[in-house]
């Protein structure tokens, strides 16, 4: 079991970013979790998230179609934010009409929705773009750390999509360089996501050996599968910094995460210098 690990049965993915250490502090535990969709939790999960979290904020980053299709569960003191940074027709405005029409059958199976979306190109190493650059995925980011801001201490905040990966991830990711971490922590909160989703992972390793398919597809499918490769969030930070000139310039143009805000949020989740007792 890792550290980071958050036991709430029938949520997958379920992790806190509670201990990384940070300039010579820690987060704290149990505030931050993070996790793919609650639409499955055990009667257990949510008591835990109750009772031993105090969790007051249940963050949907879900596009629409997916939130309205399992809504999140009701906890007692929490409040239910859906915040998409995309919705499922921005991200199929440019793929083909034919291929956008095969998307919407109903009757779609998850090998045959992968080839409309590997088809149509979705999946490559600028996927994170949808969620970093376009209006829609900066108001998510925003009142996202509005939310963070808000909480009371003694409280958590659990964020989720479905997966529990890619906009889950980035959300990670941006409020981990706001906590004043590095690019390796950033990196190994990222690719943990393997590691908690490793059966799932070598069960679709198993499907794809007998396919003759380029690793690029099969690195495809692995990806729309659970897992998650290095060069997604590499390329998602170095964007940032190409466009603005670090992801702290771009939590403070484009978030209002200025330094007031990063100071807030560090005395709000960090906890004493390490080795001070």
């Amino acid at each position: 079991m890792s550290r980071q690990d958050v036991v709430l049965p029938g949520v997958a993915n379920a992790r806190e970013l509670g201990g990384y250490r940070i300039a010579g502090r820690r987060i704290k535990s149990g505030v931050l979790i993070r996790a793919a969709s609650l639409g499955n939790a055990a009667p257990e999960a949510l008591e835990a998230l109750q009772k031993q979290y105090k969790v007051s904020a249940l963050v949907d980053f879900r596009t629409s179609m997916e939130h309205n299709a399992m809504p999140d569960p009701v906890i007692p003191e929490a409040e239910n934010i859906h915040l998409p940074p995309f919705e499922m027709e921005d991200m199929l405005s440019d793929v083909d009409p034919t291929l956008v029409e095969r998307f919407c059958d109903p009757n779609l199976d998850r090998m045959s929705f992968f080839e409309v979306i590997y088809d149509g190109g979705i999946i490559n190493d600028s996927f994170y773009e949808h969620f970093l650059l376009t209006a829609s995925g900066k108001r998510a980011w925003q009142t996202f750390f509005k939310v963070l801001l808000a909480i009371e201490d003694g409280r958590a905040v659990l964020w989720h999509c479905t997966d529990g990966k890619d906009r889950t991830g980035c959300a990670a990711m941006l409020l981990l360089f706001a906590l004043g971490a590095d690019r390796d922590t950033v990196m190994r909160d990222y690719l943990l996501t393997n590691e908690f989703n490793a059966d799932k992972l070598q069960a679709v390793r198993q499907k794809l050996a007998p396919l003759n398919w380029t690793k690029d597809k099969a690195d495809g499918l692995l990806f729309i599968s659970g897992g998650v490769f290095e060069i997604y969030m590499a390329k998602a930070i170095d964007t940032l910094i190409e466009e603005y000139g670090s992801v702290e310039a771009y939590l403070n143009e484009e978030l209002g995460v200025g330094s007031a805000e990063r100071e807030a949020l560090r005395g709000k989740f960090l906890s004493e210098i390490i080795g001070s007792k």
